[in-house]
Protein backbone atom coordinates (compact mmCIF):
# COMPACT_ATOMS: atom_id res chain seq x y z
CA UNK A 1 0.00 0.00 0.00
CA UNK A 2 1.20 3.29 -0.82
CA UNK A 3 2.82 5.46 1.86
CA UNK A 4 1.91 9.39 2.11
CA UNK A 5 3.78 12.53 3.06
CA UNK A 6 3.01 14.82 5.68
CA UNK A 7 3.07 17.38 2.86
CA UNK A 8 0.67 15.13 1.13
CA UNK A 9 -1.51 14.47 4.13
CA UNK A 10 -1.81 18.04 5.10
CA UNK A 11 -2.38 19.62 1.91
CA UNK A 12 -5.81 21.27 1.35
CA UNK A 13 -7.97 20.33 -2.10
CA UNK A 14 -8.94 22.61 -4.64
CA UNK A 15 -12.34 22.46 -6.09
CA UNK A 16 -12.97 21.39 -9.75
CA UNK A 17 -15.11 21.34 -12.52
CA UNK A 18 -18.56 21.41 -11.37
CA UNK A 19 -21.97 20.42 -12.17
CA UNK A 20 -24.67 23.37 -11.69
CA UNK A 21 -27.24 21.01 -10.91
CA UNK A 22 -25.45 19.24 -7.90
CA UNK A 23 -24.15 22.43 -6.78
CA UNK A 24 -27.98 24.16 -6.31
CA UNK A 25 -28.77 20.92 -4.46
CA UNK A 26 -25.84 21.00 -1.92
CA UNK A 27 -26.57 25.11 -1.59
CA UNK A 28 -30.07 23.95 -1.01
CA UNK A 29 -29.29 21.20 1.99
CA UNK A 30 -26.98 24.45 3.17
CA UNK A 31 -29.97 27.18 2.98
CA UNK A 32 -32.41 24.85 4.91
CA UNK A 33 -29.82 24.08 7.20
CA UNK A 34 -28.72 27.93 8.42
CA UNK A 35 -32.47 28.34 8.61
CA UNK A 36 -32.89 25.50 10.87
CA UNK A 37 -29.82 27.38 13.00
CA UNK A 38 -31.91 30.72 12.78
CA UNK A 39 -35.13 29.64 14.29
CA UNK A 40 -33.86 27.53 16.69
CA UNK A 41 -31.63 30.15 18.46
CA UNK A 42 -34.94 32.36 18.54
CA UNK A 43 -37.02 29.64 19.48
CA UNK A 44 -34.50 28.86 22.44
CA UNK A 45 -34.27 32.91 22.96
CA UNK A 46 -37.98 33.37 23.27
CA UNK A 47 -39.40 29.93 24.94
CA UNK A 48 -36.65 28.00 25.79
CA UNK A 49 -35.44 24.60 25.13
CA UNK A 50 -36.22 21.06 26.82
CA UNK A 51 -32.60 20.06 25.26
CA UNK A 52 -29.08 20.76 24.39
CA UNK A 53 -28.88 21.89 21.14
CA UNK A 54 -25.73 22.16 19.86
CA UNK A 55 -25.27 24.73 16.63
CA UNK A 56 -24.02 24.05 13.47
CA UNK A 57 -23.52 27.14 11.85
CA UNK A 58 -20.43 27.27 10.20
CA UNK A 59 -20.02 24.12 9.40
CA UNK A 60 -22.95 23.24 6.46
CA UNK A 61 -20.84 23.11 3.75
CA UNK A 62 -18.68 19.99 5.13
CA UNK A 63 -21.77 18.18 5.89
CA UNK A 64 -23.24 19.30 2.63
CA UNK A 65 -20.59 18.45 0.39
CA UNK A 66 -19.39 15.28 1.96
CA UNK A 67 -22.79 13.61 2.18
CA UNK A 68 -23.47 14.73 -1.92
CA UNK A 69 -20.92 12.20 -2.30
CA UNK A 70 -22.43 9.26 -0.75
CA UNK A 71 -24.94 6.80 -2.54
CA UNK A 72 -28.56 6.78 -1.29
CA UNK A 73 -28.04 3.76 0.32
CA UNK A 74 -24.81 4.36 1.87
CA UNK A 75 -24.50 4.26 5.64
CA UNK A 76 -24.50 7.42 7.91
CA UNK A 77 -22.75 7.51 11.17
CA UNK A 78 -23.11 11.07 12.73
CA UNK A 79 -22.15 12.81 15.54
CA UNK A 80 -21.93 16.26 13.98
CA UNK A 81 -23.54 19.98 15.34
CA UNK A 82 -26.82 21.56 13.47
CA UNK A 83 -29.11 19.22 11.39
CA UNK A 84 -27.39 19.19 7.93
CA UNK A 85 -26.74 15.26 8.12
CA UNK A 86 -30.22 14.23 8.61
CA UNK A 87 -31.44 17.26 5.80
CA UNK A 88 -28.20 16.23 3.34
CA UNK A 89 -29.36 12.89 3.85
CA UNK A 90 -33.22 13.21 2.75
CA UNK A 91 -35.05 13.30 5.79
CA UNK A 92 -37.76 15.48 5.92
CA UNK A 93 -37.86 18.58 8.11
CA UNK A 94 -40.81 17.67 9.82
CA UNK A 95 -39.11 14.61 11.56
CA UNK A 96 -36.46 16.53 12.47
CA UNK A 97 -37.94 19.48 13.86
CA UNK A 98 -39.99 17.67 15.64
CA UNK A 99 -37.45 15.30 17.14
CA UNK A 100 -35.21 18.74 18.46
CA UNK A 101 -38.93 19.74 20.33
CA UNK A 102 -39.41 15.80 21.51
CA UNK A 103 -42.87 15.83 19.85
CA UNK A 104 -44.64 12.51 18.40
CA UNK A 105 -43.78 13.89 14.70
CA UNK A 106 -39.90 13.07 15.42
CA UNK A 107 -38.25 10.76 13.88
CA UNK A 108 -37.85 8.90 16.80
CA UNK A 109 -41.38 9.63 17.95
CA UNK A 110 -40.46 11.64 20.77
CA UNK A 111 -37.38 10.77 22.48
CA UNK A 112 -35.49 13.25 21.09
CA UNK A 113 -34.70 16.97 22.42
CA UNK A 114 -31.91 19.40 21.35
CA UNK A 115 -29.80 17.56 19.36
CA UNK A 116 -31.73 14.10 19.23
CA UNK A 117 -30.34 10.88 17.53
CA UNK A 118 -31.72 10.99 14.19
CA UNK A 119 -32.57 7.73 12.81
CA UNK A 120 -34.18 6.69 9.29
CA UNK A 121 -32.20 3.54 8.44
CA UNK A 122 -34.87 3.17 4.70
CA UNK A 123 -32.55 6.57 4.20
CA UNK A 124 -29.18 5.15 5.60
CA UNK A 125 -29.10 7.27 8.70
CA UNK A 126 -28.38 4.87 11.07
CA UNK A 127 -28.08 7.46 13.99
CA UNK A 128 -26.21 8.29 16.57
CA UNK A 129 -24.09 6.79 19.54
CA UNK A 130 -25.04 8.04 22.86
CA UNK A 131 -21.14 8.54 23.99
CA UNK A 132 -18.61 10.27 21.40
CA UNK A 133 -16.44 7.85 20.23
CA UNK A 134 -18.48 5.29 19.62
CA UNK A 135 -19.52 6.27 16.11
CA UNK A 136 -15.96 4.16 14.79
CA UNK A 137 -16.85 0.51 15.84
CA UNK A 138 -20.88 0.72 14.98
CA UNK A 139 -19.80 2.42 11.68
CA UNK A 140 -16.83 -0.22 10.86
CA UNK A 141 -19.63 -2.71 11.77
CA UNK A 142 -21.93 -2.03 9.42
CA UNK A 143 -18.81 -1.67 6.55
CA UNK A 144 -18.08 -5.24 7.55
CA UNK A 145 -21.63 -6.26 6.86
CA UNK A 146 -21.05 -4.52 3.73
CA UNK A 147 -18.33 -5.73 2.50
CA UNK A 148 -19.48 -9.29 3.91
CA UNK A 149 -22.66 -9.11 1.59
CA UNK A 150 -21.30 -8.11 -1.40
CA UNK A 151 -23.69 -4.68 -1.58
CA UNK A 152 -21.38 -2.33 -2.47
CA UNK A 153 -22.21 -0.23 0.31
CA UNK A 154 -19.88 2.65 2.15
CA UNK A 155 -19.95 3.81 5.79
CA UNK A 156 -18.63 7.04 6.66
CA UNK A 157 -18.21 8.15 10.71
CA UNK A 158 -18.75 11.29 11.33
CA UNK A 159 -16.66 13.15 14.02
CA UNK A 160 -15.04 16.05 15.77
CA UNK A 161 -11.62 16.63 16.53
CA UNK A 162 -12.07 16.47 20.14
CA UNK A 163 -13.11 12.34 19.28
CA UNK A 164 -10.60 11.89 17.87
CA UNK A 165 -8.46 11.17 21.30
CA UNK A 166 -10.69 8.34 22.25
CA UNK A 167 -9.45 4.80 22.11
CA UNK A 168 -12.02 3.59 19.85
CA UNK A 169 -10.99 5.70 16.88
CA UNK A 170 -7.58 3.94 16.82
CA UNK A 171 -8.80 0.47 17.54
CA UNK A 172 -11.10 0.24 14.87
CA UNK A 173 -8.98 2.18 12.14
CA UNK A 174 -6.53 -0.58 12.65
CA UNK A 175 -9.02 -3.37 11.78
CA UNK A 176 -10.46 -1.49 9.25
CA UNK A 177 -7.59 -0.86 7.77
CA UNK A 178 -6.17 -4.25 7.74
CA UNK A 179 -9.35 -5.68 6.67
CA UNK A 180 -9.90 -3.38 3.89
CA UNK A 181 -13.16 -2.18 4.95
CA UNK A 182 -15.41 0.30 3.04
CA UNK A 183 -15.29 2.68 5.69
CA UNK A 184 -14.50 6.61 5.82
CA UNK A 185 -13.63 8.48 8.63
CA UNK A 186 -15.07 12.14 8.37
CA UNK A 187 -13.54 14.98 11.31
CA UNK A 188 -15.08 18.06 11.43
CA UNK A 189 -12.18 19.79 12.97
CA UNK A 190 -13.09 23.11 14.03
CA UNK A 191 -10.16 23.68 16.25
CA UNK A 192 -11.95 23.54 20.04
CA UNK A 193 -13.15 20.53 21.84
CA UNK A 194 -16.09 22.39 23.30
CA UNK A 195 -13.78 24.83 25.03
CA UNK A 196 -10.31 22.97 24.91
CA UNK A 197 -7.93 24.32 21.64
CA UNK A 198 -6.92 21.15 19.27
CA UNK A 199 -3.42 22.54 19.40
CA UNK A 200 -2.89 22.23 22.90
CA UNK A 201 -4.17 18.51 23.27
CA UNK A 202 -2.87 16.98 19.79
CA UNK A 203 0.65 15.74 19.47
CA UNK A 204 0.37 16.21 15.85
CA UNK A 205 -0.38 19.79 13.95
CA UNK A 206 -3.43 17.62 11.91
CA UNK A 207 -5.60 14.67 12.23
CA UNK A 208 -5.06 13.62 8.52
CA UNK A 209 -1.69 12.92 9.26
CA UNK A 210 -2.74 10.69 11.62
CA UNK A 211 -3.68 8.19 8.55
CA UNK A 212 0.06 6.76 7.59
CA UNK A 213 -0.27 5.12 10.88
CA UNK A 214 -2.45 2.62 9.34
CA UNK A 215 -1.22 2.86 5.70
CA UNK A 216 -4.24 4.58 4.20
CA UNK A 217 -4.62 8.18 3.05
CA UNK A 218 -5.49 11.10 4.43
CA UNK A 219 -6.14 14.51 3.34
CA UNK A 220 -6.86 18.00 4.87
CA UNK A 221 -10.13 19.63 3.17
CA UNK A 222 -11.25 23.44 3.37
CA UNK A 223 -14.07 22.49 4.94
CA UNK A 224 -16.13 25.93 4.24
CA UNK A 225 -15.68 25.04 0.55
CA UNK A 226 -18.33 22.40 0.17
CA UNK A 227 -17.05 21.64 -3.49
CA UNK A 228 -13.85 21.27 -2.22
CA UNK A 229 -15.01 18.79 0.60
CA UNK A 230 -17.47 16.97 -2.00
CA UNK A 231 -14.19 15.78 -4.34
CA UNK A 232 -12.64 14.61 -1.44
CA UNK A 233 -14.98 12.69 -0.20
CA UNK A 234 -16.25 11.23 -3.66
CA UNK A 235 -12.63 9.84 -3.91
CA UNK A 236 -12.22 8.30 -0.50
CA UNK A 237 -16.06 6.41 -1.16
CA UNK A 238 -14.53 5.30 -4.72
CA UNK A 239 -11.41 3.85 -3.27
CA UNK A 240 -13.72 1.80 -0.34
CA UNK A 241 -16.34 0.85 -2.51
CA UNK A 242 -13.65 -0.24 -5.26
CA UNK A 243 -12.44 -2.53 -2.16
CA UNK A 244 -8.86 -0.91 -1.48
CA UNK A 245 -10.21 0.12 1.84
CA UNK A 246 -10.49 3.62 4.61
CA UNK A 247 -9.75 6.86 4.13
CA UNK A 248 -9.35 9.49 6.27
CA UNK A 249 -10.50 13.12 5.94
CA UNK A 250 -10.27 16.08 8.12
CA UNK A 251 -12.15 19.00 7.20
CA UNK A 252 -11.11 22.40 8.69
CA UNK A 253 -14.46 23.95 9.56
CA UNK A 254 -15.53 27.37 12.03
CA UNK A 255 -18.08 26.48 15.15
CA UNK A 256 -19.38 30.07 14.50
CA UNK A 257 -21.36 29.61 18.24
CA UNK A 258 -20.57 27.91 21.38
CA UNK A 259 -20.64 24.45 22.35
CA UNK A 260 -24.36 24.78 23.02
CA UNK A 261 -26.86 27.32 22.64
CA UNK A 262 -26.20 29.74 25.36
CA UNK A 263 -22.24 29.26 26.02
CA UNK A 264 -20.65 32.38 26.87
CA UNK A 265 -17.86 31.49 25.19
CA UNK A 266 -15.22 33.14 27.71
CA UNK A 267 -12.77 31.14 26.73
CA UNK A 268 -12.30 32.84 22.55
CA UNK A 269 -10.65 35.96 22.17
CA UNK A 270 -13.02 38.60 20.58
CA UNK A 271 -11.73 38.77 17.24
CA UNK A 272 -12.27 35.07 16.69
CA UNK A 273 -14.16 35.23 13.73
CA UNK A 274 -12.01 37.98 12.18
CA UNK A 275 -10.81 35.59 9.41
CA UNK A 276 -14.52 33.26 9.13
CA UNK A 277 -15.47 32.93 5.59
CA UNK A 278 -19.20 31.86 5.50
CA UNK A 279 -19.51 29.08 3.14
CA UNK A 280 -22.95 29.46 2.41
CA UNK A 281 -21.77 32.29 1.11
CA UNK A 282 -18.89 30.50 -1.00
CA UNK A 283 -21.11 28.98 -2.25
CA UNK A 284 -23.83 31.24 -3.25
CA UNK A 285 -21.15 32.81 -5.54
CA UNK A 286 -21.56 29.76 -7.80
CA UNK A 287 -25.31 30.56 -8.28
CA UNK A 288 -26.91 32.73 -9.74
CA UNK A 289 -28.21 35.66 -7.19
CA UNK A 290 -31.67 35.22 -8.21
CA UNK A 291 -31.85 31.83 -7.44
CA UNK A 292 -29.85 31.46 -4.57
CA UNK A 293 -32.13 33.86 -2.64
CA UNK A 294 -34.90 32.02 -4.12
CA UNK A 295 -33.53 28.90 -2.20
CA UNK A 296 -33.02 30.97 1.08
CA UNK A 297 -36.38 31.99 1.12
CA UNK A 298 -38.38 29.10 0.42
CA UNK A 299 -35.89 27.35 3.26
CA UNK A 300 -37.16 30.04 5.52
CA UNK A 301 -40.57 29.27 4.79
CA UNK A 302 -40.28 25.59 4.88
CA UNK A 303 -38.67 25.89 8.56
CA UNK A 304 -41.62 28.00 9.60
CA UNK A 305 -44.12 25.97 8.66
CA UNK A 306 -42.08 22.98 10.06
CA UNK A 307 -41.82 24.77 13.34
CA UNK A 308 -45.05 25.37 14.00
CA UNK A 309 -46.48 21.84 13.14
CA UNK A 310 -44.09 20.69 15.78
CA UNK A 311 -45.05 23.32 18.48
CA UNK A 312 -48.67 21.75 17.63
CA UNK A 313 -47.82 18.35 18.05
CA UNK A 314 -48.48 16.34 21.41
CA UNK A 315 -45.86 15.01 23.39
CA UNK A 316 -45.36 11.35 23.53
CA UNK A 317 -46.75 9.07 26.39
CA UNK A 318 -43.61 8.24 28.71
CA UNK A 319 -44.02 4.70 26.91
CA UNK A 320 -42.29 5.79 23.95
CA UNK A 321 -39.54 4.61 25.76
CA UNK A 322 -39.62 1.23 25.54
CA UNK A 323 -40.27 1.37 21.90
CA UNK A 324 -37.16 0.49 19.33
CA UNK A 325 -35.49 -1.68 22.44
CA UNK A 326 -34.30 -5.45 21.24
CA UNK A 327 -33.76 -7.92 24.03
Amino acid sequence: MATHTSEQLTEVLEPESFDPRLAVDIFTVMARARAIEDAVQIHIRDHGFAGFWHPGKGQEGAVAGAVAAMRDDDYLFYQGRGATWPLAKGMAMGPIIGDLLGKVTGSTGGKGAGVPHWADPALGIMGEGATLGSVYPVAAGAALSAQMRGTGQVALADFGDGTAARGTFHETLLEASRWKLPLVYFCENNGISVTTPFESVSPTRTIAERATAYGIPGVRVDGHDAVAVYHATKAAIDRARDGQGPSLIEAVVTRVGGHWEGDAQKYRPEDFLSTYRDPLDIMRSRLDAALADQIVAAARAEVAEALADAEAAPLPDPSVILKDVFA
